[in-house]
C-alpha cells in the first residue's frame, strides 16, 4: 500500500509522462482496455499509454450496450483498476462528465485521485451514446463550453490531460462539428476529439484547423477508417486510441472455447491452444506476490507457490 504522499507524487508522474509522450513528434498509440487483465496484457506487449472503453466497461461490468447506464463513480473504480494494473498513462472516456459544470469538477477531481492521466467528456445531452451509434443529441456549445472550464479549474494537477469530445458531426455535419471544436479549443480543452469523421478529407482537414493537438478514434465500427499508425502520423494526429479490439479478440476466442466444450464435452483440444496455468498466475502477478511475501517474512511453509 502507498502513502498518500507517494500517491499523489504517482499520480502527477503518470500526467507528467502523459504529456511528455504526446510531445513526440510520432503519434501515441493507447489500446482500449475495459479490465485490469486487459491492462495486464496491453503493459506486456510494451505500449507506453492505455486507453479505458466506455463501451468495453459496460459491457463487462454490466453486459449491457453503452447507451448511458453506468454512473460515474463505477467508471472512475474501473479507471482505478486499469491504472493500478498496467502502471501506464491512462486515459479514460468520461462519457458527458456526468452532469453540469459542478459535476464535472467532481468527475475531473475523482479521475485524478483514481491515478488517471487524462479523460475526454462529451457535449451529447444524457443518456449519452457511443459515439458511433445513430440517436445522439447535443448540449448546446455554450454548456459545453462552460463544462470545460470547470473541469479545468478542477484540476489539482496542471498536467492532467482534459479532452473536449464532440459528437456533432453525425448530428449537424461537418463544419457544425469543427466550429464546436474551436469553441471547446477557445475554452481552454489540451485536446480535441472530432468523434466518428469518415471522409479522408475530413481527417486531413482536423489535425490542421487547431493549435491543440488532436485524437483520433479507432473504432471498431469501421465508420472511420482502419489506418496505419504511420499515416495517421502523417495526418498530424497526436493521440491514436483503439477502444475495443482487445475485447472483441476475446469475444472469439472465448466463444471458439465454449463452442468446442459443448460439442465434445471435452477441453483436451482446446487447452492445447491456450494459456497454460502458470501463464495465467505470472500475468497476474504470481512472482511479485511470491517477492513480497519473502521480504515481509511470510513463513515459508504458507509462501504461495506453484
Amino acid at each position: 500500500m502507498i502513502t498518500t504522499i507517494g500517491g499523489i507524487l504517482a499520480r502527477m508522474s503518470m500526467t507528467k509522462r502523459l504529456r511528455d509522450l504526446l510531445a513526440r513528434p510520432q503519434p501515441l498509440m493507447a489500446p482500449g482496455a475495459a479490465d485490469a487483465l486487459t491492462a495486464r496484457l496491453i503493459a506486456r506487449q510494451g505500449f507506453e499509454a492505455i486507453y479505458m472503453t466506455g463501451a468495453g466497461t459496460s459491457a463487462v461490468r454490466l453486459g449491457m450496450p453503452d447507451v448511458g447506464l453506468l454512473t460515474m463513480g463505477e467508471m472512475v473504480d474501473n479507471a482505478q483498476r486499469i491504472a493500478e494494473a498496467s502502471q501506464l498513462p491512462l486515459v479514460a472516456d468520461a462519457d458527458t462528465g456526468y452532469g453540469g459544470p459542478i459535476n464535472v469538477q467532481r468527475t475531473v477531481r475523482a479521475y485524478e485521485r483514481a491515478g488517471v492521466a487524462g479523460i475526454h467528456i462529451e457535449d451529447q445531452q444524457w443518456p449519452k451514446r457511443c459515439g458511433h451509434l445513430a440517436g445522439k443529441s447535443l448540449i448546446p456549445v455554450e454548456e459545453m463550453a462552460a463544462k470545460i472550464r470547470a473541469g479545468l479549474d478542477a484540476r489539482h494537477d496542471p498536467n492532467f490531460v482534459l479532452i473536449a469530445r464532440t459528437d456533432a458531426l453525425a448530428v449537424e455535419g461537418f463544419e457544425r462539428a469543427m466550429e464546436r471544436c474551436k469553441r471547446y479549443e477557445e475554452a481552454g480543452a489540451d485536446m480535441i476529439f472530432l468523434e466518428a469523421p469518415s471522409k479522408m478529407e475530413h481527417l486531413a482537414a482536423i489535425p490542421k484547423a487547431f493549435r491543440k493537438p488532436t485524437l483520433y478514434n479507432m473504432a471498431s465500427s469501421g465508420k472511420t477508417p482502419f489506418l496505419p499508425i504511420d499515416e495517421i502520423g502523417r495526418l498530424g494526429f497526436k493521440l491514436v486510441i483503439y477502444p475495443n479490439f482487445a475485447l472483441l479478440s476475446a469475444i472469439t476466442a472465448i466463444t471458439k472455447t465454449l463452442g468446442e466444450l459443448k460439442r465434445t464435452g471435452s477441453i483436451a483440444e482446446v487447452a492445447k491452444n491456450i494459456a497454460s496455468f502458470q501463464e495465467f498466475f505470472d500475468l497476474v502477478g504470481m512472482r511479485e506476490v511470491q517477492e513480497a511475501e519473502a521480504k515481509y517474512g511470510v513463513d515459508e511453509k504458507a509462501r504461495v507457490r506453484y
